[in-house]
């Protein structure tokens, strides 16, 4: 169910309707909005009587709810959320660009990348401490000293760090050395580790997983949201179809497709969308071209020593004139969503 408040409503009028949903053994969720405040009922097994509600002081009107998700919708919240990380944010004017390599390989190496990501202006460090990999043998990352190595980046550089957790364990480090927690495609539906980072203090960066569906992506989103976290950033970062060309195919239909039902920001991740250097600017472009919100590249001072992913990093001079073109495109796009 979703409780609409008026306008005018004031904070005791809203806790007091927070405290009904609680008596009734549910949990709100409220959401201030541009003119009007509403709140999210969740817990709930069945329907929930709408009378408990429409005669509260300061209620508008209580409705009932049929999709699958509650929080994530544009019903509940129709402005768009604006996720902030520290001073920096994704989903507001400015074009969100995450930026590193895909593993911390060595201080010297995340350094060099990490001075040319903050010349290029962007605001995001991405790079895994943790890496959940196909083959038991591959690099799995430095583990707690790659951890350490990004909170260096973070006070030498003011990039907010973005890393991924595969674990509960995972989401307490990345709350002591990070800025983002990152939950993987392989992750999307390990629905303890959405709950744990539903708890947890930090926004939440919500890959598409391999082969999920729209609604399934969403509603990943959802348990994330269902715990108090309502910090999010969807990315789509491409799913697995017969195409051989490419590691993954990039879905650019799915931000137009989120936008229609969805407050939360999206953003692309066109190197594990397309595995291959060549593609990722071209995809990168038209990502930002339908709308999304940002980009997550990953960028490597010597691509061909990198210990993982090295076929779809790009060369520091590649990043800087895929910055340079996405901004520019940007600028056009961005006046015509506001319009």
């Amino acid at each position: 169910m979703l409780i609409v408040m008026k306008s005018d409503a004031t904070d005791s009028q809203i806790e007091a309707v927070l405290s009904v949903i609680e008596e009734l053994g549910f949990k709100g969720h409220p959401m201030p909005g541009a003119t009007r405040t509403a709140i999210g009922i969740t817990g709930n097994q069945g329907a929930v009587d709408p009378s408990h509600f429409e005669n509260l002081a300061g209620v508008a009107e209580a409705i009932r709810v049929s999709k699958p998700y509650k929080l994530i919708t544009l019903d509940l919240r129709p402005e768009k959320t604006i996720v902030r990380v520290g001073d920096a944010t994704i989903g507001g004017d400015e074009l969100a660009i995450i930026a590193g390599p895909c593993a911390i390989e060595s201080r010297t190496q995340a350094f060099a990348i990490a001075e040319a990501v903050r010349r290029s202006g962007a605001r995001f460090f991405r790079g895994g401490a943790y890496k959940p990999r196909t083959s038991p043998y591959a690099f799995q990352g430095l583990g707690e000293e790659g951890l350490r190595i990004l909170a260096d980046i973070r006070e030498a550089y003011g990039l907010k760090i973005v890393t991924e957790a595969l674990d509960e364990a995972g989401v307490d480090l990345v709350e002591r050395y990070g800025d983002m927690i990152q939950i993987g495609a392989r992750n999307m539906q390990n629905f303890s580790l959405l709950r744990r980072a539903g708890k947890a203090r930090l926004p939440v960066l919500l890959k598409r997983g391999l082969s999920a569906t729209l609604d399934e992506w969403l509603l990943a989103a959802e348990y994330v949201m269902a715990e108090g976290n309502y910090q999010i950033v969807l990315c789509e970062r491409g799913i697995r179809t017969f195409a051989q060309h490419t590691r993954n195919t990039l879905d650019l239909s799915a931000i137009p497709a989120v936008r229609r039902v969805s407050h939360l920001p999206v953003i692309v991740d066109p190197s594990h969308g397309t595995g291959r250097n060549f593609m990722v600017t071209p995809l990168a472009r038209a990502g930002v071209a339908v709308g999304a919100d940002g980009l997550i590249v990953e960028v490597h001072d010597q691509p061909e020593h990198a210990l993982s992913d090295g076929a779809q990093a790009l060369t520091l001079e590649q990043y800087d004139q895929l910055v340079s073109e996405v901004r520019s495109i940007h600028e056009v796009i961005a006046p015509a969503a506001v319009g």
